[in-house]
């Protein structure tokens, strides 16, 4: 089994080596591309005056896109071995260079959107990353500008420096400005900041050419710069929702259109199985609560949990809550019975895929309840065949946990069901019941596969309580009055 596995990795590893090489071949034809658009009459010259230039730029721009290949090979192995996303990453990396170069070309050097790359990032990836394909960016830009003909045929010499500048510094400052927005309109007014620091930048590069008379070309410089920074934030919003759509990412702001009530999954959940609906709200509270006492992502572990039981779609009737007088497990067979129940992860994972939800949402609707057994069935089993049954056949298919947020889905949804059926819910009885089903989960290894320690068990059982004794409280009897239309009374 494990030599499969291995194999199976060298063989991602090989297709993911491969996508890199031709992507970088593309990356290579765009940047080559530049050259000849710039003198379609004299580029063969051109490249043949600097072929030492040409094949500096060749060898730098690949050792820049190995650093971040080696970068995902070690901090992310299972990331960088889909070539998809190799796919994904060149084509974010291109599309910038791209966008700076006509901007750069045609328009002006100081107008290029020097923090697009980086805004973009922040929110496709994380801010250590951000922070480093802002580095790479950079680096990249101030190569291709340095080695092809962008700036000879308009005579710029100290622009090409200035442009590094300005995409270490306003790139860094724009990850950290934009990190924490989770609004579209916040981030437009990342741009508007970062123009700050950049209008400065550009001013005192040209601090010394105001005692020469060129102080109109320094401030229209300036302009253009503010107008970049202004012009990141707009494609970074622009271009967002197109990365989201074609590699299936999840930003903050797709987190937010995903958890909306009039989305289609979570429609058919209100409209279907209601009573999974109104389940899956207060799971998502719990779930968010606990998540924000850990430090998690809080709306992840939300939209998570909205989507945990939407397999349930496939046969809602056959579950408790959305039954009513009726029953259909009474006339099936325990075996099953258990069967639909638990079936309802692998549906939910698949129709999450079949709906190009994100990966991580399918991961906890297959994930949410492990390898738990399905006690009413598995004791009912037991009393029909005289005590033999095998509880394997009665327990659910795994896998177990493999992120926090997983975990923290599985005990909020066994402990929202818990508490709910219970007749008496003190703090008191809730703490009991939570302890009993997190310790239960931890005797049957449903925590070996994620990074939750004891502290964060502890936590998270703290978390419920406190949340489950206000969610499920008990409300004064009401008088049985009833007033009529006249303010008069019957009793």
């Amino acid at each position: 089994m494990k030599g499969g596995h291995n194999g199976n990795n060298s063989l991602r590893a090989a297709r993911s080596a491969i996508v890199f090489v031709l992507c970088y071949l593309v990356l290579l034809a765009a940047i080559l591309l530049m050259i000849f658009i710039n003198n379609p009459s004299g580029w063969t010259e051109y490249m043949r005056n600097n072929i030492s230039g040409v094949l500096s730029l060749i060898v730098c721009t690949f050792l820049l896109c190995c650093i971040l290949y080696y970068y995902f090979y070690f901090e992310d192995r299972d990331f960088i071995f889909a070539a998809r996303n190799v796919a994904f990453l060149f084509s974010l990396f291109i599309l910038v260079i791209v966008i700076c170069y006509v901007f750069g070309r045609f328009v002006d050097i100081y107008a290029r959107p020097f923090a697009l790359i980086a805004l973009l990032s922040v929110f496709l990836f994380n801010r250590r990353q951000a922070i480093l394909f802002n580095f790479v960016f950079a680096l990249m830009m101030f190569l291709i500008d340095t080695y092809t003909n962008n700036f000879s045929i308009v005579g710029a010499t100290n622009e090409m420096y200035y442009s590094l500048v300005l995409c270490f510094v306003c790139g860094t400052l724009s990850v950290f400005v934009a990190g924490g927005i989770k609004t579209r309109g916040g981030l437009i007014a990342a741009g508007v900041i970062v123009a700050i620091p950049t209008l400065a930048i550009i001013l005192l590069f040209g601090l010394p050419a105001f005692g020469d008379g060129g102080w109109k070309r320094e401030l229209t410089s300036a302009a253009w710069g503010v107008l970049g920074s202004f012009v990141s934030s707009v494609l970074a919003l622009a271009l967002m929702p197109v990365f989201e759509r074609m590699y299936n990412c999840l930003t903050v702001f797709r987190l937010r259109e995903l958890t909306r009530t009039d989305a289609s999954l979570l429609m058919r959940l209100k409209t279907e199985a209601p009573g999974t609906f109104n389940h899956s709200l207060i799971v998502a509270q719990l779930a968010e609560t606990c998540a924000l006492a850990l430090g998690e992502n809080a709306e992840l572990a939300r939209a998570c949990a909205y989507y945990h039981d939407v397999g349930k779609l496939k046969q809602p009737d056959c579950f408790t809550e959305n039954q009513t007088d009726y029953n259909i497990h009474d006339e099936l067979t325990p075996e099953l019975s258990a069967d639909i129940i638990r079936s309802h992860a692998k549906d939910g994972y698949d129709l999450l895929i079949a709906n190009r939800m994100p990966q991580v949402f399918a991961d906890v609707a297959l994930e949410h309840h492990g390898t738990m057994p399905i006690k009413y069935f598995y004791a009912k089993a037991m009393k029909l065949s005289g005590g033999d049954a095998d509880v394997k056949d009665y327990s659910y298919l795994g896998p177990t946990p493999h992120t926090k947020v997983a975990a923290i889905v599985m005990i909020a949804d066994s402990a929202e069901a818990a508490v709910r059926s219970l007749k008496e819910r003190t703090p008191e009885t809730v703490e009991k019941v939570v302890r009993s089903l997190i310790e239960e989960r931890m005797d049957l290894d449903q925590f070996a596969d994620c990074d939750v320690t004891m502290r964060d068990l502890t936590t998270i059982r703290e978390t419920l309580v406190a949340a489950l004794s206000g969610v499920h409280h008990h409300r004064v009897e009401y008088p049985a009055i009833r007033f009529n239309r006249g303010g008069s009374v019957d009793e």
